[in-house]
């Protein structure tokens, strides 16, 4: 028989907005543990670039799924609601309280709504549809998938190999397309447990300042000398250049500096417009797709 759990606090932002400084406040006053939602932050790789919490933090308070992947590893929405569950239970076993902080939403919903009921897919179906994909490349593996399943190719880039090889397999192993599936109920949140939402939303001016203020302190701090490691890793082919700890954001333009192509400045110009755009993304996402209990304005 279940009982009711506590109400599990998430606290969520944009980038650089200030939600690692009051998960921490918040979990030192309540006994609590930081559950990484940063998808960045869960790579052993680029640690200040990403502003993962460094050894002061760490020391303060339990952190959990943080550095904790090899940089060439795929990690789904599903694999991390699966660690987090772990985790919280975990924490609760402990009379802990699991905090959740990041910025990553996809990861959120996927804890706090579920997926699509679409069984599990066989390994064996799944290394068919990937050696298929491989023998004839995206266009034309998509121009397949269009002919046995137009709905959900057309929803689709041809370019996508993950989603094309996913709708592949499903429809292979179940007989009915992904995206009838997908209008399939959600499957909710595990059973009894309930969310109670922070976002941090600072006016643009601020959080711009705050960008521009966190960069200045990374680079003092040596992510060039992380972006040169992770470089490395990259041309010895043990992480590959499409992995997605790539896309952090600065590791692109801080390479093209290493690399002579770009200037400092240049790469510190792209790196701050990038991380502003992605911001906006974020607090507009945030805002349309999650309930939000609270909204705080200023940390």
């Amino acid at each position: 028989m279940s009982h009711k759990r506590p109400k599990i606090p998430i606290i969520i932002g944009p980038t650089a907005s200030g939600k690692s400084a009051l998960a921490l406040s918040k979990a030192m006053e309540n006994n609590g543990v930081i559950i990484n939602c940063d998808a960045m932050q869960s790579y052993d790789a680029l640690h200040c670039l990403t502003a993962q919490p460094d050894a002061a933090d760490y020391a303060k308070a339990p952190h959990k799924l943080y550095g904790h992947l090899h940089p060439a590893t795929h990690y789904s929405a599903a694999d991390w609601r699966g660690d987090a569950i772990r985790e919280i239970e975990s924490a609760w076993s402990k009379n802990q309280t699991p905090i959740i902080c990041g910025g990553t939403g996809f990861y959120l919903k996927a804890l706090m709504e579920g997926f699509s009921p679409i069984p599990d897919i066989p390994q064996c179906v799944r290394d068919n549809a990937m050696a298929l994909q491989s023998e004839l490349g995206n266009p034309a593996f998509h121009a397949e998938l269009q002919k046995r399943d137009p709905a959900t190719a057309a929803k689709l880039d041809p370019m996508n190999t993950q989603r094309n090889v996913r709708a592949w397999e499903v429809l292979d192993h179940t007989s009915k397309p992904l995206i009838e599936w997908q209008a399939e109920p959600l499957t909710g949140a595990p059973h009894g447990w309930t969310f109670e939402v922070t976002a941090i939303f600072p006016d643009r001016p601020r959080l711009i300042e705050k960008i521009n203020a966190r960069l200045d302190t990374m680079m003092d701090k040596g992510i060039l000398d992380e972006v040169r490691v992770l470089d490395g890793r990259i041309q010895s082919g043990e992480v590959p250049d499409d992995a997605l700890i790539v896309k952090a954001h600065g590791f692109r333009p801080f390479r093209r500096y290493l690399q002579g192509e770009w200037t400092l400045d240049e790469a510190i110009q792209q790196t701050q417009k990038e991380t502003r755009q992605y911001a906006k993304r974020q607090m507009t996402w945030l805002r349309n797709q999650l309930h939000i209990d609270h909204i705080i304005e200023t940390v």
